[in-house]
């Protein structure tokens, strides 16, 4: 394998990260991360194919012939940010096959978290795209779009915000891992590398 990262220079113990505290090579790293993206993956690329089969089968309901020209673009847009975010979730699945055995693992946890990101991203504008495809038929008033801003609102706190505060947050907390107000050291996906 690789050499173990040294020690913080601060009478840390040798091979352990000093951000994470844990013993492990830059392999051993990528290799757990690898792991942890995969179940993250797991979870999103479930809902996506779900959500995308439905799209799919929406056009051969008889109903589709009487939705209005607006609706009929509403679903167009639709699936194709479906079919972009199937294929930008299930592309590190691709990214790691074709690099398996060429020694670039924490290159493609990289490319793979940011193809990840890319689809969440693309998966924000599926479900908002989706709700008001479903309310505009349901409701047939402008509530339909207040709904889905509310809800495109807390798809973001959820996805983004939250996560985002938890950086900030952690980034105000003193150098030495926060253990003089009670905190832990930081979270071992600190240690490694940066999309």
């Amino acid at each position: 394998m690789g050499r173990r990262p040294r020690g913080d220079g601060r009478g840390g113990e040798p091979g352990t990260n000093p951000l994470s505290g844990r013993h492990e090579t830059e392999e051993e790293r990528a290799d757990r991360q690898w792991g942890d993206l995969l179940q993250e993956l797991r979870v999103a690329q479930t809902g996506v194919q779900i959500l995308f089969g439905f799209l799919l089968a929406v056009v051969f309901q008889p109903r589709f012939a009487d939705l209005s020209t607006v609706d009929r673009n509403i679903y167009v847009v639709t699936v194709m940010l479906g079919s972009a975010t199937a294929a930008a979730l299930i592309g590190p699945v691709s990214y790691h096959r074709l690099l398996t055995g060429r020694r670039m693992k924490p290159q493609t946890v990289i490319w793979a978290s940011r193809l990840t990101k890319l689809g969440l991203g693309l998966l924000f504008g599926t479900m908002c795209s989706a709700l008001l495809l479903i309310l505009r038929v349901a409701l047939h008033n402008v509530v339909a779009l207040w709904l889905v801003g509310g809800m495109a609102l807390w798809f973001l706190v959820c996805w983004f915000v939250f996560p985002l505060w938890a950086i900030a947050r952690d980034n105000r907390r003193p150098a030495d891992g926060g253990e003089a107000d009670g905190g832990e050291a930081p979270d071992s996906e600190d240690s490694g590398p940066r999309p």
